[in-house]
């Protein structure tokens, strides 16, 4: 709910969502329907073996799917986001899922590759629209909690994409790729949910941008240093984001090529792997408001390089173990990656969380095309050999300033109208 105007008008500068509070409820929501959203989204690498085997595609066909589908789910992220933050639009929310139901649909119809690459496409075009404008709504309803609830939005994607190939494995490994429009059902759930929280956004969301106008502090940094920050964070998302491209859309092809799995298990220890991506985003939004979140981008990227090292040389066993333990690490990062980027530019948390999320995808893309390409010429352990050194690039961290010293007011303050605010 929003907070008494007299509490507003007596909190000082960077507390007005702190005393507007945490609202659970809208931070449960967008976490569910990102639960769903990107369970939808995860289906499409899940069912690459059942694609591969019915249109005899190759691996740098794979790869290019990929690419097709997470530029299209970059490039507009950005702009939405900019555009959210000039002018919010609350039930833009539910439109993003309905691109997602026509992309589902269109996938279990296809009858070639040329049909899937179109449908992948408009998979892509619901994700550039639902995860800036919800990265938003987390922001909006986080209070004095921005990491937690930036982890608790970013779970339930986390939840999703892990549940994406244990459906796979149910469904359409068993009815085949068709079956996949049957879960487009699932989109129907996820606009009704949106249509509620957009409802909430409506009217007691503006609300909070409005009050939080007069809550912005300057962060005390130069624009050159903010600016030199945000190409830090971006490299730090490439090497965890292009690292994870290897292993969510050709772990599956590793397993069974190395260790002679069959489908149905690479599937599951794929679920293994997504499942500890999820607990490490869980753990990494309250680390970081209770620590720092300068160190826990430093600790969880640098931090995994010992066992991404180890992983092309282990047994089926430790392989698995250590893919568990590279998921926790890794993910950790990036829910205090985007709130520390939002701390930099407040005002410009759309933006920011259209930049970071349509980076991620982008860098997911293109590090699936070139892995692709990669492992028709030299083998999928090559593959994971050469992307075992990713993690090194954590040690860049150490240019990031730290922000606390320049004061927590900022870690609160939410979404503004950057027409009345003015640029970092």
């Amino acid at each position: 709910m929003s907070p008494p105007p007299s509490s507003a008008a007596a909190a000082p500068a960077g507390s007005a969502t702190a005393a507007a509070g945490t609202t659970f409820w809208v931070i449960a929501a967008v976490s569910f329907s990102h639960m769903l959203n990107d369970m939808m989204q995860s289906l499409l690498p899940a069912i690459y073996p059942t694609l591969k085997q019915s249109f005899h595609l190759s691996f740098a066909q794979i790869g290019l799917l990929t690419l097709a589908f997470q530029l299209t789910a970059s490039l507009l992220q950005p702009v939405v986001g900019l555009v959210a933050d000039r002018r919010p639009m609350p039930f833009s929310l539910p439109g993003g899922a309905v691109f997602t139901l026509t992309g589902l649909l269109l996938l279990g119809l296809a009858q070639n590759y040329a049909m899937t690459v179109v449908a992948a496409c408009v998979v892509g075009m619901g994700s550039s629209v639902f995860h800036p404008e919800c990265s938003r709504v987390a922001r909006m309803a986080a209070g004095p909690r921005p990491g937690l609830a930036q982890a608790l939005f970013q779970v339930g994607g986390n939840v999703g994409s892990a549940l994406g190939p244990l459906l796979a494995a149910m469904v359409v490994a068993t009815y085949g790729h068709t079956s996949i429009a049957w879960c487009a059902l699932i989109a129907l759930v996820s606009i009704l949910v949106l249509g509620r929280v957009g409802w909430w956004y409506k009217t007691v969301g503006l609300a909070r941008i409005r009050s939080a106008r007069a809550a912005i502090a300057d962060i005390g940094l130069s624009p050159a240093v903010v600016r030199r920050s945000i190409v830090v964070l971006l490299i730090l998302i490439f090497s965890k984001f292009f690292y994870l491209a290897s292993i969510s859309s050709y772990y599956t092809f590793y397993l069974i090529h190395h260790f002679g799995l069959s489908v149905r298990d690479a599937q599951l220890h794929l679920f293994l792997f997504l499942a500890s991506v999820a607990v490490g985003t869980m753990c990494g939004g309250p680390i970081g408001d209770r620590y720092g979140r300068k160190h826990l981008i430093w600790f969880s990227i640098l931090g995994a390089l010992p066992f991404t090292l180890l992983l092309p040389f282990a047994s089926l066993f430790w392989t698995s173990v250590l893919s568990v333990v590279i998921g926790l690490f890794l993910a950790s990062a990036f829910p205090a990656i985007v709130v520390y980027g939002q701390e930099l530019m407040p005002g410009r948390v759309g933006m920011v969380a259209g930049l970071f999320f349509g980076f991620s995808f982008g860098m997911g893309g293109l590090g699936a095309a070139l892995i692709g390409v990669l492992a028709d010429m030299k083998g999928i352990v090559f593959v994971y050999r050469l992307c075992a050194f990713l993690p090194a690039l954590g040690l860049l961290a150490v240019f990031l300033p730290r922000i606390e010293k320049h004061g927590r007011t900022i870690a609160t303050s939410p979404m503004v109208d950057v027409e009345d605010l003015g640029q970092v």
